[in-house]
């Protein structure tokens, strides 16, 4: 073989395969860029592993990266979503799906005996050196690898001050069943301030813990005990739950390797669809910190008449608003509009979060708490005003309020229900988020000294993923185990 071949045989093909929803689908393939950015000399390809109609999301992330010379290692490949009994054709994202059908996808995405077979048969094929597979949901990922005899390592696509969250309440065994009505829990065994939850704010899966054979289990918590455990975080935000997570025995390392999302393309690299240009126009003709940004992520649904009260609630502030809203078919009040003018404006379907808070009129970001709003509005040092629905978001956001403290809950504590089940969920009334804003917001307020704070963090965030910093040396970290991984099997087999 000729050196160059040889050279070549030696570099990585690093399998990537994320959930079925764009905000598991985007830091996958953000760490798919970083890993081929971080170490040319390592890694031949990243592979992002998708099914066809969720293709387009990948390409779409990796059309704004820079440089070029990366994002050609980064390959997106298909395999055939699984045809599901009454499942549309093409209906394979968890972001988009419509209500109806969500529950079946839902049951679908997250059963092995749906998604195995062919995740399994495209693995084989592809017959890549190491494989990163998200977190918690394709666990079976590691029985593949170990037969093909290669790494797995699973991605988080949350900080550990959730993950740890979340693996101290299943241990802990919360049982709702037995819960008397309006109680709540505290985490056990947790560092910093004592965090506690109503039992309505928890995931879904700990408020009524799915059957998983102690088998699978077992099998679990082998792989991250030998393999490792990669978090879209870095080691400044927030270290006492690293060293927590680290200590308590669950994983052999953790690699943090965020905030994922940078470096930030600048806003002029982004495409000229015109959503985008109206919005950052817009945003141009206002005050530096004068605008409220309203967006809750791609899983989240409101009711029309939630819709209602927020439209209401915010015309009610007198505070200027850019308020993405997700809903398609939703009006707001008759008159709303006129009588908002040109203090506000929404934007349907779609919005450039990251250049939007970016933007020196933005001064303060109401959030679902989703991980990856968490760190992108950190990385702008943007403050923000909580508004939690869905999975570990209740959670999250005690470690925005209460530990890091960038910012408030929108609707007090005790002012109603709150729940990860919309049922549950009290309606938050105009009148209260119109105080919530207007206060948060008054010169010399709450958002002032919250943005001190996050200011102080954002150029942790930047610094980590420059070259040099924590998160860089944790990506150049996992290729060269990555490596040891692919040479120990290799070693095996020649001896044998």
């Amino acid at each position: 073989m000729a050196p160059a071949a040889a050279e070549q045989s030696k570099r990585l093909r690093i399998l990537l395969v994320p959930f079925f929803a764009t905000s598991h689908i985007l830091p996958v393939t953000d760490l798919a860029f970083h890993l081929a950015a971080a170490r040319p000399d390592a890694v031949e390809a990243a592979i992002v592993a998708v099914t066809p109609a969720n293709a387009p999301i990948v390409r779409s992330a990796l059309a704004r990266r820079e440089p070029s010379h990366a994002i050609a290692r980064v390959e997106v490949a298909t395999y055939a979503f699984p045809a599901v009994d009454g499942l549309p054709p093409g209906v394979e994202n968890m972001s988009t799906v419509n209500a109806a059908d969500a529950w079946r996808l839902d049951a679908a995405v997250t059963s092995e005996a749906v998604m195995r077979p062919a995740q399994e048969s495209f693995i084989m094929e592809s017959s890549p050196d190491a494989i990163i597979s998200d977190l918690p949901f394709f666990w079976w990922h590691a029985g593949i690898a170990a037969k093909l005899g290669i790494p797995c390592v699973f991605f988080h696509v949350l900080g550990n001050f959730p993950s740890l969250a979340m693996w101290r309440l299943a241990f802990m065994g919360v049982k709702e069943d037995e819960a008397a009505p309006g109680s709540s829990v505290t985490i056990p065994q947790f560092p910093g301030p004592e965090i506690s939850l109503p039992v309505t704010e928890l995931p879904h899966f700990l408020r009524r813990p799915p059957p998983i054979d102690k088998e699978t289990c077992d099998q679990i918590m082998m792989n991250l005990k030998s393999c490792g455990f990669i978090a879209n975080t870095f080691v400044d935000l927030e270290p006492e739950y690293l060293d927590s997570y680290n200590d308590c025995g669950y994983v052999k390392r953790t690699y943090c390797v965020g905030p994922l999302s940078l470096p930030m393309p600048p806003p002029a690299a982004a495409s000229s669809a015109s959503d985008k240009s109206a919005c950052l126009d817009w945003l141009d003709t206002m005050p530096t910190h004068s605008v409220v940004y309203l967006c809750f992520g791609s899983l989240t649904n409101f009711s029309e008449a939630q819709l209602d009260e927020l439209a209401l609630g915010l015309e009610a502030s007198g505070v200027p608003f850019l308020w993405v809203v997700r809903g398609k078919t939703w009006e707001p009040p008759v008159g709303w509009k006129d009588r908002v003018g040109s203090k506000g404006m929404v934007v349907t379907g779609w919005a450039p979060q990251t250049d939007i808070l970016q933007h020196l009129s933005v001064g303060a970001f109401v959030t679902q708490c989703g991980w990856n709003s968490v760190l992108e509005t950190i990385a702008a040092g943007v403050p923000v005003l909580t508004w939690p629905m869905l999975f570990e978001q209740f959670i999250t956001e005690r470690f925005v309020t209460r530990v890091i403290s960038i910012g408030e809950r929108l609707w007090p504590e005790g002012a109603g229900v709150r729940s990860t089940r919309h049922e549950e969920h009290d309606l938050v009334p105009a009148k209260a988020i119109a105080q919530a804003v207007a206060k948060f917001m008054e010169e010399g307020g709450a958002a002032d000294a919250a943005r001190r704070r996050v200011k102080e963090l954002s150029p942790k965030a930047h610094a980590a993923m420059a070259e040099g910093g924590t998160s860089r040396r944790d990506l150049h970290q996992l290729v060269d185990d990555l490596m040891a991984g692919r040479a120990s099997v290799v070693a095996t087999t020649n001896s044998s």
